[in-house]
């Protein structure tokens, strides 16, 4: 792909978001930064959430991992149906009671000044340095496609994408994510659906050829019943569970969207179209793994080392033509811009909310608080991107994905104390047991790996659950 093609692909690209963004932050106020007055519709909410959910890492990753792990990433996809039935039918009725902006609010109502403020801490640290590591995938992709060429230095371009992100966000907040968002989420499938049809086109298939080659290949192996493996289907599929309800319902990212519904019953129903859509994309992400090895082992194309590589090789090399390059282009910065764009405006909701108290102030200091705050999380995101490329490790970028396992861990095991048992805790205890909770998890998972294979995805759940037994350890009692 020419550097012009790829410039002019961004370009307009951008173009849109900010003629998106110029007409919903019109009379836009903080309230609307943070809540979009809750007048969005569920549908919208439900295919924008589409894109926030999907990451760079996803669209690069999940088909790339088809030849070490097959299909067993959809038991976990599958384990997500119970933790958004669960969202739906406890969390969000909890949230739209109390009338919350910051879900960690209830933290504060159920037990105290200090649970509250670790709850949006542990919040803070996993949202920025896990989207940090989103973003710097898709600037990555910019860099090699457009900005290296013509001699643009990383540190440019990481400052240009996050600066566009800045521009498109800074007025309407959640008010205008929802529909730039959508947007994204559109150019996300329109790129997936576009690649699938060009690899069994280069393959000489139809739609049946592909879905019987896929199915009679190694690669659609789903189902792993021997319980010493990692991906072991109990340990993905209650892992699953877990982490659809901590990095959905109990992530400020995710529920920010669905507290803008005009009602509980209108939010519900956006989460239970979500899963129905996310189940069927994940499944084409797959499918398309399966395609690109199978095509990679017709033509005797070596497989990448970093099987990360293969889809953008395959895509951006001409295998499958141009306009496979610019419909991937479009759908990692679509996927990566739609994780990020919404990650800074729930950083800067939860920042100005849980520690600022922002809402205290007249409207004109409010908009300067967040106005300065949202560019606070603007300047972080760039010097955690300068420390990734610096390290220049991919295993990095892994090892900060399985870090979600022990920072989500301390929010399972508080919001499941708070809403299980009606026992209260020495509060100024809590900070000190979420920090443990991880620190522990970490030890027993390293002693497991010889034994078992490890906890894998689980973790989550270990981490919870210790996290819930040393809450009860701190209890008061009466």
């Amino acid at each position: 792909m020419s550097v012009t093609l790829a410039g002019g692909i961004l370009a307009i690209y951008f173009g849109l978001l900010l003629i998106i963004s110029y007409f919903t932050s019109k009379g836009a106020d903080t309230h609307a930064f943070f809540t979009a007055n809750r007048q969005s519709p569920w549908w919208l909410v439900a295919f924008g959430m589409i894109g926030t959910s999907i990451s760079g890492l996803t669209f690069i990753s999940v088909p790339g991992a088809v030849g070490k792990t097959s299909f067993t990433y959809y038991q976990l996809i599958l384990g997500h149906s119970l933790g958004y039935l669960t969202i739906a039918l406890v969390l969000m009725p909890l949230y739209y009671r109390l009338n919350l902006i910051s879900i960690y609010g209830y933290l504060e109502s159920r037990f105290g000044f200090w649970s509250y403020k670790t709850g949006s801490a542990f919040f803070l640290l996993s949202r920025t340095i896990g989207s940090a590591a989103r973003l710097y995938l898709a600037v990555n992709v910019l860099q090699i496609a457009i900005f290296a060429p013509i001699g643009v230095p990383f540190g440019l371009t990481v400052f240009i994408s996050i600066l566009l992100i800045w521009l498109y966000t800074h007025r309407g907040g959640v008010k205008t994510i929802i529909w730039t968002d959508t947007l994204q989420t559109l150019f996300l499938l329109i790129a997936l659906f576009i690649t699938i049809f060009l690899v069994g086109q280069q393959m000489n298939m139809g739609f049946m050829d592909m879905v019987h080659t896929i199915s009679d290949s190694k690669y659609s192996h789903m189902f792993e019943w021997d319980w010493k493996n990692t991906h072991f289907f109990g340990k993905d599929f209650l892992a699953g569970v877990f982490i659809a309800i901590v990095m959905t319902g109990l992530d400020q990212d995710l529920m920010q969207k669905n507290l803008t519904c005009k009602s509980i019953g209108e939010a519900q129903k956006n989460m239970f179209w979500f899963y129905w859509v996310l189940l069927l994309i994940n499944l084409l992400f797959l499918s398309l793994g399966a395609l690109l090895y199978i095509y990679a082992q017709s033509k005797n194309i070596a497989i990448p080392a970093q099987t990360d590589n293969l889809y953008p090789m395959l895509a951006l090399n001409g295998h499958f033509g141009t306009l496979a390059a610019v419909t991937f282009l479009l759908g990692i910065i679509a996927a990566s811009y739609a994780s990020s764009d919404s990650a800074l405006t729930a950083l800067t909701t939860s920042f100005c909310i849980d520690f600022l108290r922002i809402e205290k102030f007249q409207e004109q200091k409010r908009h300067k608080i967040k106005h300065y705050v949202h560019l606070g999380f603007s300047a972080l995101f760039f010097v955690v991107i300068g420390l990734f490329h610096l390290f220049n490790n991919q295993e990095l970028i892994s090892a900060v994905f399985n870090l979600a396992g022990y920072t989500y861990g301390p929010l399972l095991g508080l919001f499941s104390f708070g809403l299980f048992t009606k026992t209260q805790v020495k509060d100024k205890w809590v900070p000190i047991i979420c920090v443990a909770s991880p620190i522990i998890t970490f030890l027993l998972e390293w002693q497991s790996q010889a034994l078992f294979g490890g906890f894998g995805f689980a973790k989550l759940i270990l981490n919870g659950a210790i996290c819930f037994a040393l809450l009860w350890a701190i209890r008061v009692k009466k």
